[in-house]
Order: C-alpha cells, then sequence, then structure tokens
C-alpha cells in the first residue's frame, strides 16, 4: 500500500510541473493574436538552463506580412532596466562604483527639488522609484519621440519637478532616474550607455542579433513594426528611435538571445557551457533581486501573493510560495514582458508588437501554470474581459467630453480664441504656443513638435486639444486660470499612458500675442 502511494505522489509531482506542451502554446498565443489584435508575438521559454520553445507567431508587420521567428528583434522598452544595473553591478565588482555612492560624487550638477534629497540621492535610489517624484514624472521630456530634450537637459530640468511624496517612502514608476542612471555609468566607465551594454553584457553572452539602441543594429531586415489601434483600426505606426530613452527602454533583442539573458540571471550570473564565466558576481546578483520598494500587493489569484517589492530593475513577488522576479516593458505599439521563477529554473519571456498588455499576460500566466501545477483559467477570455471593461469605461468618459464640444459647436457658442494665444512657459517643459488662426485655436510645443493640435472649448475656462498625431491616444484638458494667464493640463482618457504627464505642467503666459 506505501508503495503505491509513492508511486501516486510521484506521478501527482511530475504532473505538477510538467512542461506545457508546444500545441497549448501554440493554441493560446493564437487566440491572443486574434483576441487582442497583436499581429505578431514572439515566445521562448528556458528551463534547467535550456531552451525548451522558442518561436515567432503572425506577422512583424500588417503592411509587409513576413512573417515573426524565434530571431526577429522587439524593442524590449523597461526591460531594458534589468541590463543597466547588470552594467552598474559589473562595476561595483571593478571597485569603480557603489551602490550607495551619492549620485553628485558622478553628477556634480544632479539636483532635485529639495536639497536633502539631492545631497542624499544615492545610485541605489536611481533604480528603486523611490524619489518621490510622481508616476512617469517628466515624462513628457522623453515621450512622444521627436522632441529635442538632451540627457543634460533632463538631468537640469530634475530640479524643477515637484516631488508628491516624502523621499523613499512611496513606490512611484519612474524612467527619467534610469537616463541619470546612464550618465553615472558613463561618467564611472568612460564609455557610453550603449558601448558598455554591447561590449560588456550583449557580446560576451552572444546575444548576436540585438544592440542597445535600434539605432545601432547592425541588420535590420528581422525587425518587426510597432502597432497602435487607432480610430477603430489597427495602425502601423513611426519606430520611436530617440537615444536619449536607451538607459530606460533602448534595447532590440529577440526570444532567442533573451533566452541566454535569462538564463544566465536565473544562473547568478554565470554564464558558458559549464557556467565557467562569470558577468557578475553572486553578491551583486543577490543585490538586484533583494527588495529595495515597498508596492502594494493587491488580491491576485490564483497566484495568493503576499508582497510586492522593486529590486534594481527587477520586480519581486512570490506566486504559489515560490519566488517570481520579472518585469515588463513599452514602447509605443510595442509591448514585452520577462518573467523568471528561480526556484524553477524557469523563465519565460513573450515580445509583441502591439501594446495590449492582455496578451502576454495570458501567455505567461497560461505557460506559468503548467509548471506551478495550477489549473490555469482562461486566460484570454478573463483579460479580454478586463481589457473590454476599461476601454468601454474610458471611451465612455472620453466621448462624453467630445459630445459636449460637438454640441457647444452645434449651439454656436462663442468663444474668443484671442483672449487665449499666447506664449506660455512651464519650468521643465519650456514653451507652447496657443495661436488663433481664422477662428480657430491650435496647441503647438517649441520642444516636442508632435504635440500639436487644434483646441476646443469645452466649459468655463476649460478646453480640450485633440492631437494631429490620433495614434497617442492621450488628448487633454487645458484649463486657464480666469485671468487666462496660467494654463494647467490633464489627460482625458483614465487610460491615457502615464508617461504623458500633462498633470505636472504648470504653465504661466509670458507673451501674449500681439494684437
Amino acid at each position: 500500500m506505501k508503495k503505491c502511494l509513492v508511486v501516486l505522489v510521484a506521478i501527482c509531482y511530475g504532473n505538477a510541473f510538467a512542461q506545457l506542451s508546444v500545441e497549448k502554446i501554440d493554441e493560446v498565443v493564437a487566440r491572443a493574436l486574434k483576441t487582442f489584435e497583436v499581429p505578431g508575438i514572439a515566445v521562448a521559454v528556458v528551463k534547467d538552463g535550456k531552451v525548451v520553445h522558442a518561436k515567432g507567431y503572425g506577422v512583424r508587420s500588417i503592411v509587409t506580412n513576413q512573417k515573426v521567428d524565434e530571431n526577429t528583434l522587439f524593442g524590449i522598452a523597461s526591460n531594458s532596466k534589468a541590463f543597466t544595473t547588470a552594467a552598474l553591478a559589473i562595476l561595483v565588482d571593478e571597485g569603480k562604483i557603489k551602490w550607495d555612492d551619492p549620485v553628485r560624487k558622478y553628477i556634480p550638477e544632479f539636483k532635485m527639488y529639495n536639497d536633502y534629497v539631492t545631497n542624499e540621492f544615492t545610485i541605489r535610489d536611481l533604480l528603486t522609484h523611490r524619489s518621490g517624484l510622481g508616476l512617469g514624472a517628466g515624462d513628457l521630456m522623453i515621450w512622444p519621440d521627436g522632441n529635442n530634450f538632451t540627457t543634460a537637459d533632463i538631468i537640469h530640468n530634475l530640479q524643477y519637478l515637484k516631488p508628491v511624496s516624502a523621499f523613499r517612502t512611496k513606490y512611484d514608476y519612474d524612467n527619467l532616474l534610469y537616463i541619470v542612471a546612464g550618465e553615472v555609468l558613463h561618467r564611472a566607465s568612460g564609455k557610453t550607455w550603449q558601448e558598455f551594454i554591447d561590449e560588456r553584457i550583449l557580446k560576451p553572452l552572444e546575444m548576436s542579433h540585438s544592440a542597445a539602441s535600434f539605432t545601432r543594429l547592425k541588420d535590420t531586415t528581422n525587425v518587426i513594426t510597432p502597432h497602435v489601434p487607432t480610430d477603430g483600426k489597427l495602425k502601423a505606426i513611426v519606430r520611436y528611435k530617440s537615444t536619449t530613452f536607451d538607459p530606460a527602454a533602448g534595447i532590440y533583442s529577440s526570444v532567442s538571445d533573451l533566452s541566454k539573458w535569462a538564463i544566465l540571471q536565473l544562473q547568478q550570473g554565470k554564464y558558458g557551457a559549464k557556467k565557467e564565466k562569470s558577468l557578475f558576481s553572486e553578491q551583486q546578483h543577490k543585490q538586484m533581486w533583494t527588495p529595495q520598494t515597498i508596492e502594494d500587493c493587491p488580491p491576485n489569484p490564483p497566484y495568493n501573493s503576499h508582497f510586492k517589492n522593486y529590486g534594481l530593475g527587477w520586480q519581486l513577488t512570490d506566486v504559489k510560495g515560490t519566488l517570481q522576479v520579472g518585469h515588463t516593458g513599452g514602447l509605443d505599439g510595442i509591448v514585452t514582458q520577462v518573467t523568471l521563477l528561480p526556484e524553477l529554473n524557469l523563465g519565460i519571456i513573450v515580445l509583441t508588437n502591439q501594446q495590449s498588455g492582455a496578451a502576454f499576460h495570458a501567455i505567461t500566466n497560461t505557460i506559468k501554470d503548467s509548471y506551478l501545477g495550477i489549473q490555469s483559467e482562461d486566460y484570454v477570455v478573463k483579460y479580454s474581459s478586463q481589457r473590454k471593461e476599461k476601454e468601454d469605461n474610458a471611451d465612455k468618459i472620453s466621448e462624453e467630453v467630445w459630445q459636449t464640444v460637438a454640441k457647444n459647436q452645434k449651439d454656436k457658442i462663442k468663444t474668443d480664441p484671442k483672449k487665449y494665444d499666447g506664449t506660455y512657459k512651464d519650468n521643465w517643459f519650456g514653451e507652447i504656443v496657443l495661436t488663433e488662426k481664422k477662428g480657430k485655436l491650435y496647441f503647438e510645443s517649441r520642444r516636442s513638435p508632435q504635440l500639436v493640435g487644434e483646441v476646443f472649448f469645452y466649459k468655463d475656462n476649460t478646453f480640450a486639444v485633440k492631437w494631429n498625431n490620433r495614434s497617442f491616444l492621450a488628448d487633454a484638458f487645458l484649463k486657464f486660470s480666469e485671468d487666462h494667464t496660467n494654463l494647467k493640463m490633464d489627460p482625458i482618457s483614465p487610460l491615457t499612458d502615464f508617461s504623458y504627464d500633462f498633470q505636472d505642467l504648470d504653465f504661466t503666459l509670458v507673451k501674449p500675442m500681439p494684437n
């Protein structure tokens, strides 16, 4: 009887950690492609130091219809942040920096809103989203593409961004400070961030198709095109190419190459056929995977997580009693996810060329559940329903605004655009110009030329700007003071990407238009 019981337990244990079949992965990806209107997806699974699945699905572009394969290159966006922390870990191992060195030791001109914070701010603080700044604060200096803000501009302008919480007390995701971290790397190593990543990480790991930036790719014949649902139809859009953003989001890679990165992480920085080489020490690897900033941890069945923290370039949580290390990334028309379960020696990578995160969550969780021994639910259906509810709510809010605008026009409610035209300045974003032309008002940013559009009367002293580039999905309110000398902004839709941080702007009229 005991022998039978032992055999039964062994069988159950084996099933609990069974690899999801290729057919099952193919099935969930096919459904995700269709349900979430994603043209192309690539998926890789690594287990016990080996690649057990690497495959492309769908097409790189709806224009060319060329197929995605395991070597197709995607922008991995904020999954680049872990490469930045790994690069800094290499410098820590070499004794060139310390995690808790003040930033001003390397960048004397670095300055935050508060002098105490400025002097106390460390390299570790750059990487852990606990600066006191709000979610995505200042991201309009990097988003959308085509602006003329440099790294030096961003470092200078940080001092004008007002904190929303006390230093080191609250998690609020940040991009700009990873750009500063890239500059620390530059000054401490003598190499640009891009040079260091290519030479010290991608080359030794033989990630031969990848590059630290799209502009550094040697071969662009197998690269995706980003896509955004625009006015009810999926649209191929122009690729984000700014190199200023690279330390936070610049790397282009494939699931084939990223599998080597995932295996390196699961091997605590070791690589090579016999793990005979080390990119960074186990000590520094532990630092990167040690909780630094506490995050909210809402209920998330079936995983029953008890904590959620940010490490150094990695999100940390527990799923069914085992550690999960991961990150997501997003650029215009591209979202990605890397998920590692070190106690299972498991890594899952999902790259997509459309900005619906529901697709990568559905795929990753389906694969993950098979290894955790969880009876997986239909995540495609679950996330499709959740997405529809959120989008319907956001659409209702936006439609009500534009219906009010249309009614104002139909009722011929008169406003004098000349009262509002002029040049307005924000300390960190610079100047915008509101111009009256033939009875209509237009918005134009001096430093971010894609932010241009017509301005419509909404109600009271509030107007709404409709961007010419409809793929932004980021129309905004303009809220004037009674005397029209001050202007604040807010996104209209609750689903506006946080990097359109209009709420952080505070414009003052500096030059009225001449009569």
